[in-house]
């Protein structure tokens, strides 16, 4: 006897859930009819994956098919739909770290439209909006007058790479010397924890951009607290340029667990009063990730 195994939705059915949910709302305030057919249509996808979420709604009780009727709610309550499809954040992260690394690798040009993303990806507009507005968040790309995209600059090429170990080498150890830093307790003592959490979770391909929001969050703390505005709007500018090399994690838990280690000394160091040694193990910190293929710090 044969056993059927339920499969997972893919992504892009989990995105069109809602969507469906939608137009079938708009629809039945105007009395139209909505069948697989215009629902793909409307939906610019085939009807393939549109034929897989209708069955994951039927099966849910949120539709139903009527004779002259179409596709139509079933009057289920809102909170029985809310968040029933929503891509799960991993499907975010893993778009937007393929963004990232073939834009690195110099596979996606410096302007690009939404259709040609959708293609290239295989993903529906609502999730790549969702990744390109994240990018735009934290200036990675901005929206073209008209349409398209455009990345930004960052640190793309070696060159570039190695002036910004040369810069942040000068400015990150002189912050923790500046005679107006403060370490805020709470601030250090979450970071630890942030930390402390990193190392001890199943490394997975997408949390690469968790880790660098994370080492970025560490940086960009300690230049806030040495007091100098110039320090800080400094590290703060160098952690947008790196993002993407950042996003491209190509060394496995191993590095993680020794980035995180690094971080948490000098933070034992400044909590002890010993800023200078503090400084001195910053520098050795960047220098170590400086040597590496790519940036990680």
């Amino acid at each position: 006897m044969k056993h059927e195994i339920e499969l997972e939705p893919s992504r892009l059915q989990r995105d069109l859930l809602p969507r469906i949910v939608g137009l079938l709302r708009r629809e039945a305030e105007t009395g139209g009819v909505l069948t697989e057919v215009t629902l793909a249509e409307k939906l610019q996808v085939s009807r393939t994956p549109v034929r897989a979420a209708l069955a994951r709604l039927a099966e849910r009780g949120v539709i139903a098919r009527r004779p002259r009727q179409g596709i139509v709610l079933t009057g289920v309550e809102d909170d029985e739909i809310d968040g029933l499809a929503a891509p799960e954040p991993s499907d975010i992260d893993r778009l937007f770290l393929a963004i990232a690394r073939d834009r690195m690798a110099r596979r996606l040009p410096a302007e690009v439209s939404e259709a040609d993303l959708m293609r290239r990806y295989d993903v529906t507009r609502s999730l790549l909006l969702r990744v390109l507005a994240k990018m735009s968040e934290v200036a990675l790309v901005e929206r073209k007058p008209g349409h398209g995209w455009h990345f930004l600059s960052s640190s793309e090429d070696p060159e570039a790479r190695a002036e910004s170990y040369r810069y942040r080498r000068i400015i990150e150890p002189a912050a923790l010397l500046e005679p107006g830093f403060r370490l805020d307790p709470g601030w250090a003592a979450e970071m630890r924890r942030r930390h402390e959490t990193m190392m001890a979770t199943p490394w997975r391909e997408d949390l690469s951009i968790a880790l660098f929001e994370m080492n970025a969050d560490f940086h960009a703390g300690l230049a806030a607290a040495s007091g100098n505005r110039y320090l800080e709007l400094a590290v703060q500018q160098q952690n947008r340029l790196r993002r993407f090399a950042n996003y491209a994690w190509a060394f496995g838990v191993e590095r993680v667990v020794v980035s995180c280690r690094e971080h948490l000394e000098i933070l034992d160091r400044l909590e002890s009063g010993e800023r200078d040694i503090a400084a001195l193990l910053m520098r050795r910190h960047l220098d170590i990730a400086r040597d590496l293929p790519r940036l990680d710090s």
